[in-house]
C-alpha cells in the first residue's frame, strides 16, 4: 500500500474498494478537468532547507570560535566571487562560438545567394542553409538526449529548486556540460531561441557545484570540505549563480539580484542580498572585460557589459525637436501594454497546448522521436526564413537608415548587417536583413535604425516569428525565451511607431516604441515586473525609460493574468511540481491545520530496535519520522471524555491505516529478509505477557538507562487484540529524525545491545553524518545479513528536538507563511499537551489540495 510517502504523491491513501468523494479523487489525480490536467504527475521530493539542530550540529557550533566563523565567512565571499567569474567565462565561451558559427554560416549562405541570384541556383543556397542549421540542431538535440534535463531554458526547474522542490539531475555537472554546449548549437542552428535562459540555468549549476568541492559525474573530484554540504547552503549559492547568469546575459547585476529574489528564491536571507549582488557584479565585469578586449582590442575598456546589449538610445545632434518620449506617449504605452498582455496570453495558451501534445504523443515514445521533432522544427524554420527573405522582402533605400548606437556608429557597420538579396546596389532587402542576421543584431536594427522597415514586412515578420517561436519553445534542445520575445515585441513596437509616424504624422522616436513593444510582449509572456524593469533599464543605460517600462510591464502583467499564468509557471504546473506561491487565498482561512494534516503517522521510539527501523524504512517512503513516546498517564482520561484526548482519538480514527495494519505490512516485509532471526521475529509472541510484566520490564529499563527519553517497549507493536484506547494511545512528541539520518546510523553500526547502556553507542560527528551528501545511501542497498535485529538504536542525539510546530486549530494562512518563509519540509501538528496528532508536508499546502479540502469543508458545513 503506497501512501503519500514524501508528501507529494497523489496515490490512494484509503482502503481498497473504499468509496471516495470527487474532491478526494481530484486530490489523488485520478479524475481532473481537461483544463487543469497535469501531465505527468510525479512524486517530487522536498529539500531540507531547515537546519536539523541535532547534537552533532551543536557540537560543531561549540567548536567554532569567532576566528573560525570569520574564516568560513571569508570562504563564502571567495566562493561568490569564483561563481561570478566562472559564470562570466561560461558566457564568454557560449557567445564566442555562437558568433563564430553564425558568422561562418551567414557569410557563406549570403555569398551563395548573391551568386545564385545571377545564375539561378537558389535551391543550392537553401540546401547549404539547411545543412548548417540541421547539423547544429542535431548536435544540440543529441546532447539533450544524453541529459534530458538540459532541454528548455531551465528557469522553471531552477525556480522549483529555489522554491524547495528537488528536481532530479537539475544541478549536475553533466547537465551543465550538455546545457552550455547545446545552447550554442541551438542558437547557431537558426532556431528562434535565446541563450539567456540557459545562461541562468548554467549559472545556477555553477553555484550548486563549485562550493561542494565534489562531483558525482567525476567521482575523483572530492575534497574534504563538508561545511557547505547542506540544502540550505546550496540554496544560497544557487540563488547567487542564477543571479550571475542574468547579470552576464544582460549586463544587469542589480536586475539579476532582483530576478533571483522575485522569480526564484522563496526563502530569502537578508544577509544574502549583498553576496548575491557581489557575485552578479563579478560575472558582469568578467564577461565585459574579456569581450571588450577580444572585440575591440582594448583590454580594460568595459564597452560590452552583457551578451545582449541594447545600445544607447540618443537623439542625433542635428535633430533639435527630437525627444525619446513625452507624457502623451504614455497613453500609447498603456495600450501597447494591454496588447502585449493579450499577445503573451495567446502565446502561453498555444504553447501550453503544444506542451500537452508533446507529453502525450512525443515524450512517451522512443528518444529518437524527440530528435526528429527538433530536426523538423529546424527544417521548417529554415525554409520559412529563406522563403520569406526571398519572396516577401521589400527593397529599401540605403541612404535612409541612421543609427544612434554607440557600438554601430559608422555607416560601414550598418552596411555590414544589411542584406541586398535581389535588390540593386543602392537598396537592400528589409525582410532578409531581419531574418538573415543573429537575433541580437535584428533587435539593434529595430531599436536604432530609422525608417528601414515597411509595415507589411514588420507585420509578416511578427506573425512568422510569433508562431515559430511558440512552436520551438519546448522542443528537445536548450532554448531560452527572452531574446525571441524581445525581438517579436520589438517588431510589434516598431510597427506601432511606423503607423503613428506615417499615418498620424506624429513626431516620435521609433526606437522607444520598439523598446516598449519588446517590454510589453516579454512581460505578457513571463509576467515579471520588478526585475524585468531593472534589467531593461540597465540594458539601455537610460534611467528616463524607468517609468514607461514599469507602466507597460504592469499593464501587460495585469492583462495577461486575466487569462492564464506566466509561461514558466505553466510549465511548472504541467510537470506536476508542487510549487508554493507567495501566499494563499483569503477564503483558505476557513481551514485549519487539522483539516489538511496527514493523520497517518509512522513514528519511531527514542530507543528503537534495528529490526523495527529496517521494517519502517523498507515499507514506507516517508522522509521524516516523529520521535515519540506513548503517553500512558492519560489512559484513564479516555473514559472521562477529556477534550484534548478525545480530539486525539478523533484524529486517529480518521486515519485510513491503523497501527495494527501497519504492523502487518512490516511483518510481511520482514519475511523476505535474509536473516533467519529477522524472519521469525514477527511470528514470535512478545515475551512480555501481562501489564505487570511490562511495568517490571519498563522499570528495569529506566533503572539501567539514565536518558531523558525512556525506551518504551521496543519489541511491542500494536496488535489486533488491543482495545481502541490502547491502539490510539496518545503519542508525546519529542522531535523529528530524517530518513537519511536513520539509514546513516544503520550503515555505520550506531547501536547498542539491550544488556548495555545507551552510553556505549558509538557517536558520529556532523562531518560523518553529512559525508554522503547529497546522495545518501538507500535502505534497499543495505546488507541486512550484517545487521543484528535485536540491537537498539538511540536516535535522540541525531534528531531535531525543536522543530517548528503548529496547533491543530492554526489557520491555513499562518501555517502557509510559516512553512514557506522558513523553508520547511515537515511541519508537525502538536496539541496543547505536547501530543502529535498529524504532520503537514508540501503536498498538503498545494493549491489543488487546499481547494479540494475547502470543498469538503463547505459540504460538511
Amino acid at each position: 500500500m503506497a501512501c503519500c510517502g514524501n508528501g507529494f504523491c497523489c496515490r490512494c491513501c484509503g482502503r481498497e474498494g473504499e468509496s471516495r468523494t470527487p474532491e478526494e479523487l481530484t486530490i489523488l489525480g485520478e479524475i481532473q478537468d481537461e483544463e487543469d490536467e497535469i501531465l505527468p504527475r510525479k512524486d517530487y521530493e522536498s529539500l531540507d532547507y531547515d537546519r536539523c539542530i541535532s547534537e552533532p550540529y551543536v557540537e560543531l557550533l561549540e567548536r567554532m570560535d569567532n576566528k573560525k566563523a570569520k574564516k568560513y565567512e571569508a570562504v563564502r565571499w571567495m566562493l561568490m566571487f569564483a561563481i561570478g567569474v566562472t559564470v562570466g567565462l561560461v558566457g564568454l565561451f557560449v557567445d564566442f562560438f555562437v558568433r563564430l558559427f553564425s558568422k561562418i554560416k551567414y557569410t557563406l549562405v549570403a555569398n551563395s545567394v548573391q551568386q545564385c541570384s545571377e545564375t539561378g541556383c537558389l535551391p543550392l543556397s537553401l540546401l547549404e542553409l539547411l545543412a548548417f542549421n540541421m547539423t547544429f540542431v542535431f548536435i544540440a538535440s543529441v546532447l539533450v538526449l544524453v541529459e534530458p534535463v538540459a532541454a528548455g531554458s531551465g528557469i522553471p526547474e531552477i525556480k522549483s529548486y529555489l522554491n524547495g522542490v528537488k528536481v532530479p539531475g537539475i544541478v549536475r555537472l553533466r547537465t551543465f556540460l550538455c546545457k552550455a554546449a547545446g545552447v550554442l548549437f541551438s542558437v547557431a542552428g537558426g532556431l528562434f531561441v535565446g541563450k539567456e535562459g540557459p545562461m541562468i540555468h548554467s549559472g545556477a549549476i555553477v553555484g550548486a557545484g563549485l562550493p561542494q568541492f565534489q562531483s558525482i559525474t567525476f567521482k575523483k573530484i572530492k575534497l574534504d570540505f563538508s561545511y557547505f554540504r547542506s540544502d540550505r547552503d546550496k540554496r544560497d549559492f544557487v540563488s547567487a549563480g542564477a543571479a550571475a547568469g542574468v547579470a552576464a546575459a544582460f549586463g544587469a547585476p542589480i536586475g539579476g539580484t532582483l530576478f533571483s529574489l522575485e522569480e526564484g528564491s522563496s526563502f530569502w536571507n537578508q544577509a544574502l542580498t549583498w553576496k548575491v549582488l557581489f557575485c552578479s557584479m563579478s560575472a558582469t565585469f568578467t564577461l565585459n572585460f574579456f569581450r571588450s578586449g577580444i572585440n575591440f582590442n582594448k583590454w580594460g575598456s568595459f564597452q560590452l557589459p552583457g551578451l545582449l546589449n541594447f545600445g544607447e538610445f540618443k537623439c542625433p545632434d542635428e535633430e533639435k525637436n527630437c525627444h525619446l518620449w513625452t507624457a502623451v506617449d504614455l497613453a500609447f504605452f498603456v495600450l501597447m501594454g494591454v496588447v502585449g498582455g493579450l499577445l503573451g496570453a495567446l502565446f502561453n495558451c498555444m504553447n501550453k497546448s503544444l506542451a500537452k501534445y508533446r507529453m502525450r504523443n512525443i515524450h512517451q515514445k522512443a528518444k529518437f522521436i524527440r530528435l526528429l521533432e527538433s530536426l523538423l522544427v529546424a527544417m521548417v524554420t529554415t525554409v520559412v526564413i529563406f522563403a520569406a527573405s526571398i519572396l516577401l522582402g521589400e527593397c529599401r533605400d540605403l541612404s535612409s537608415p541612421t543609427t544612434h548606437n554607440t557600438t554601430l556608429s559608422s555607416s560601414e557597420a550598418i552596411n555590414s548587417t544589411i542584406r541586398q538579396f535581389f535588390c540593386t546596389n543602392k537598396t537592400y532587402n528589409d525582410m532578409a536583413t531581419l531574418f538573415f542576421n543573429p537575433q541580437e543584431t535584428a533587435i539593434h536594427q529595430l531599436f536604432h535604425q530609422d525608417g528601414t522597415f515597411s509595415p507589411v514586412t514588420l507585420s509578416v515578420f511578427f506573425l512568422l516569428y510569433f508562431l515559430l517561436a511558440c512552436w520551438t519553445y519546448g522542443v528537445s534542445v536548450p532554448s531560452g525565451l527572452f531574446v525571441p520575445s524581445l525581438l517579436c515585441g520589438a517588431a510589434f513596437g516598431r510597427l506601432v511607431a511606423n503607423i503613428l509616424k506615417v499615418k498620424l504624422e506624429m513626431n516620435i522616436y521609433p526606437g522607444t516604441f520598439a523598446l516598449i513593444g519588446a517590454a510589453a510582449f516579454l512581460g505578457g509572456v513571463v509576467r515579471m515586473s520588478i526585475s524585468l524593469t531593472v534589467i531593461l533599464i540597465e540594458s539601455t543605460n537610460e534611467i528616463t525609460y524607468g517609468l514607461p517600462i514599469m507602466i507597460t510591464l504592469m499593464v501587460a502583467k495585469w492583462t495577461g493574468d486575466f487569462f492564464n499564468k506566466g509561461i514558466y509557471d505553466i510549465h511548472i504546473q504541467l510537470r506536476g511540481v508542487p510549487l508554493l506561491e507567495w501566499e494563499t487565498e483569503v477564503e483558505m482561512d476557513k481551514l485549519t491545520a487539522s483539516d489538511i494534516m496527514e493523520p497517518n503517522l509512522t513514528y519511531v521510539y527514542p530507543h528503537t530496535r534495528v529490526q523495527s527501523l529496517v521494517s519502517i524504512l523498507r515499507t514506507t517512503v516517508y522522509n521524516a519520522f516523529p520521535v515519540v513516546t506513548e503517553n500512558r498517564h492519560n489512559e484513564r482520561d479516555f473514559m472521562k471524555g477529556n477534550i484534548l484526548v478525545s480530539n486525539n482519538i478523533r484524529f486517529k480514527k480518521s486515519s485510513v491505516l491503523s497501527r495494527a495494519g501497519e504492523q502487518r505490512r512490516r511483518c510481511q516485509s520482514m519475511k523476505s529478509y535474509p536473516s533467519s532471526e529477522l524472519k521469525n521475529v514477527c511470528e514470535e509472541r512478545s515475551a512480555v505477557g501481562g501489564r505487570g510484566g511490562g511495568e517490571d520490564l519498563l522499570q528495569q529499563m529506566l533503572e539501567r538507562r539514565h536518558a531523558p527519553y525512556p525506551n518504551l517497549y521496543p519489541d511491542q507493536s500494536p496488535s489486533e487484540e488491543w482495545s481502541m484506547e490502547e491502539r490510539f494511545r496518545p503519542l508525546t512528541f519529542h522531535g523529528l529524525i530524517l530518513r537519511s539520518q536513520l539509514v546513516t546510523l544503520l550503515i555505520r553500526g550506531v547501536c547498542y545491545s539491550e544488556n548495555q547502556s545507551s552510553a556505549t553507542q558509538p557517536r558520529l560527528s556532523y562531518a560523518e553524518m553529512t559525508e554522503d551528501y547529497p546522495r545518501y545511501p538507500d535502505i534497499h542497498d543495505l546488507d541486512l545479513a550484517l545487521l543484528n535485529p535485536r540491537m537498539i538504536v538511540d536516535v535522540t542525539p541525531y534528531m531535531n528536538p525543536s522543530p517548528y510546530t503548529v496547533s491543530p486549530n492554526t489557520h491555513i494562512s499562518q501555517v502557509f507563511n510559516l512553512f514557506r518563509t522558513m523553508g520547511l519540509r515537515h511541519l508537525p501538528v502538536v496539541n496543547a499537551v505536547g501530543e502529535i496528532v498529524g504532520i503537514i508536508t508540501r503536498h498538503n499546502l498545494t493549491h489543488e489540495f487546499l481547494v479540494a479540502k475547502l470543498r469538503q469543508h463547505s459540504i460538511r458545513v
